[in-house]
């Protein structure tokens, strides 16, 4: 059994995105079965189009961000559940002027991502 403070768990800027950060909130180490993360993405902010190999479980916690999954695109905010299945293109762009931020849960499993380019404006 692990608790702690998210407060405490180092963030990490992700190279890949623009004005991103992540933390590992519950880690490989520490759950035999799912690795929780927590991702914000500042106002401007983006992720890139890419896919992993892994599904991702995702609930938003605050702010609203226009998102690419496959072909749909869709706006989201606090309270939505997203659910990306594994091997789809997906993408993030923040909305507004608050960070996005949401919590995403993953096989802890191991994971191959691919960047597939940039973010329209």
């Amino acid at each position: 059994m692990s608790v702690k403070r998210a407060s405490d768990v180092a963030c990490e800027p992700i190279g890949v995105g623009q004005g991103t950060i992540r933390q590992v909130l519950i880690g490989p180490g520490e759950g035999p079965n799912f690795v929780l993360r927590r991702f914000i993405i500042e106002p401007g902010g983006r992720m890139p189009p890419h896919k992993n190999t892994v599904e991702h479980e995702q609930y938003v916690l605050r702010g609203r961000a226009r998102i690419g999954i496959g072909e749909d695109l869709l706006e989201v905010g606090a309270d939505d559940v997203v659910f990306v299945p594994a091997g789809t293109p997906h993408w993030y762009q923040t909305l507004g002027d608050e960070p996005f931020e949401f919590l995403c849960v993953v096989p802890n499993s191991p994971d191959q991502i691919e960047i597939l380019g940039e973010v329209d404006s």
